[in-house]
């Protein structure tokens, strides 16, 4: 698909979104390390782990909020926020003796803010596209996120340590400059709002989540992405302590590859493959059965998390982390377009908030399994993690096509039956 063919809106929300995570990514991954020198480690988790939970409850407001109010409106709002937000951060830096607590409360402000608006801008893009052109989208997206991390990483690795106000003041002005590319490019169309069903705001809430709760095939695909996305987060948990802990040290010259380095080796390899492979694999995808596609992805993405889990060479690790890898760039935009397809018109900021759990809940997996790997050898982890990817398949197949798959016994039935 050509860019002079994408709908405004998409092209808005890529441009925009481009920026901003190339200039976040290089910031929020050093959150945990900020805080951890500035106050200490166990403040740091907590205060962190905190964050999570506020930002999952507050996404699910978002998610209530852009299906009831104009998401252009909830969008420009939360914007302008997180722009106030970030100057307060890069502010509190400036005094000799940091700020801490202000920073801490304007990241806390970030993170709701962030989370209010964000079901808006995923129901704005669902809105934009049509079944037909989703799977393109989706793969040009999964592209531009992985470009803008990439480059976000290489820039926090050079500024982070000697220029922190610097990459803050980027941040700010790049934050400042979203909302006003949203006023003036990006078009709302959507006048299908949900309505006001119950006096109480809360009980109206939950109630409009019911209504996802009991979309079974929809939760299905949610609880199924959450087990598949645990065995790639498990690569900076799990994988990555084991590395730190196990790896032989491998020597090219005078550069040695320790299980530290081996792990940003592998992180690295995954943004590159999706970069370069994205749009190849892609066009491979679109001459395949859907269905055919999406489980030879997911076998092709669990067999190399399980073998990554508990190898310890290097070349197997970059053997297979390519394999996941590839693996993952068959079903990713396979899944994202089916799902995206799964939700009424009506609601696609509740339902997107409450896809948001496999991201919530495939991030707490991943934590646990640093503490199982503490009770297990690497080769049962494999086993671990084969099971939760296999579990995970299984989900997603049958939710996001198990209508189809009765209505062609149905049809076989009836054939036979003739």
């Amino acid at each position: 698909m050509k860019w002079k063919e994408l709908p405004r809106n998409i092209k808005v929300r890529m441009i925009t979104s481009f920026f901003n995570r190339a200039v976040s990514s290089a910031v929020m991954p050093f959150m945990a390390l900020f805080f951890a020198q500035e106050l200490n480690k166990i403040w740091a988790g907590l205060f962190l782990i905190s964050t999570v939970v506020i930002g999952f409850l507050i996404n699910l407001v978002g998610g209530y909020i852009s299906d009831r109010f104009p998401r252009k409106k909830v969008l420009m709002i939360t914007s302008w926020l997180n722009a106030l937000f970030f100057l307060i951060m890069t502010i509190s830096l400036f005094p000799t003796n940091k700020i801490i607590v202000l920073f801490a409360l304007a990241y806390v402000g970030f993170i709701i803010t962030s989370s209010l608006g964000r079901p808006a801008m995923h129901a704005i893009i669902i809105d934009s596209t049509t079944p037909e052109n989703r799977k393109a989208i989706y793969a040009l997206d999964y592209w531009l996120v992985n470009l803008s991390m990439a480059i976000g990483a290489a820039l926090g690795g050079l500024l982070y340590l000697n220029h922190q106000k610097e990459l803050f003041i980027m941040l700010t002005c790049t934050s400042t400059l979203i909302p006003i590319a949203y006023g003036v490019w990006l078009q709302d169309k959507f006048t299908d709002q949900l309505q006001k069903k119950h006096k109480n705001v809360l009980v109206d809430l939950i109630s409009n989540y019911k209504v996802a709760f009991k979309d079974t095939a929809f939760v299905k695909v949610v609880t199924g992405s959450t087990f598949i996305f645990a065995a790639e987060l498990s690569l900076n948990s799990y994988i990555g302590i084991r590395l730190a802990e196990t790896f032989e040290a491998v020597r090219i010259g005078s550069f040695e590859i320790v299980g530290v380095r081996m792990l940003s080796i592998l992180n690295i390899e995954n943004m590159l493959l999706v970069v370069c492979f994205t749009f190849i694999i892609n066009r491979f995808t679109d001459k395949m059965n859907k269905k055919n596609a999406l489980i030879t992805g997911l076998i092709i993405y669990g067999i190399g998390y399980v073998t990554v889990t508990s190898a310890n060479t290097w070349y197997m690790l970059v053997l297979f982390n390519l394999i996941a890898t590839m693996g993952e760039l068959i079903y990713s935009p396979i899944r994202n377009a089916e799902q995206a397809n799964m939700i009424p018109s009506d609601k696609r900021g509740s339902y997107s908030a409450f896809s948001n759990l496999s991201f919530s809940g495939a991030d707490l997996i991943a934590r646990a399994s640093i503490i199982i790997g503490a009770f297990l050898i690497p080769t049962m982890m494999s086993v671990y993690i084969g099971f939760i990817v296999m579990v995970g398949t299984i989900l997603i197949y049958t939710g996001l096509f198990a209508k189809t798959i009765k209505v062609n016994n149905l049809v076989n039935k009836g054939v036979s039956g003739d």
